[in-house]
């Protein structure tokens, strides 16, 4: 037989506070519960995140295993096998 009284309370209208702020209510063991961040305030959720990538991810992989010169760049024109026959 399963014991009695071994389950915390429940409370089914726990309120949910970012900032001092009242944000939502859900249900929850504790009455009250205290959050840094939630998706309201989460720049990923708002659409204010900034992705920055000064230098691409294969060039700069390229040059740390020693596949490019670091002086080449993405900018400069690659020499092919057509430009070298024109020269």
């Amino acid at each position: 037989m399963a014991k009695s009284d071994i389950h915390p309370k429940w409370y089914p209208e726990a309120k949910v506070f970012c900032n001092g702020e009242q944000i939502m209510t859900v249900a929850s063991t504790k009455p009250e519960l205290h959050v840094d961040v939630w998706s309201g305030n989460h720049p990923f959720f708002t659409g204010t995140q900034k992705i920055i990538d000064t230098e691409g991810r294969v060039e700069r992989f390229l040059r740390k295993y020693g596949m490019v010169d670091a002086s080449q760049t993405a900018d400069a024109p690659a020499d092919t096998a057509a430009d070298s026959k024109k020269k």
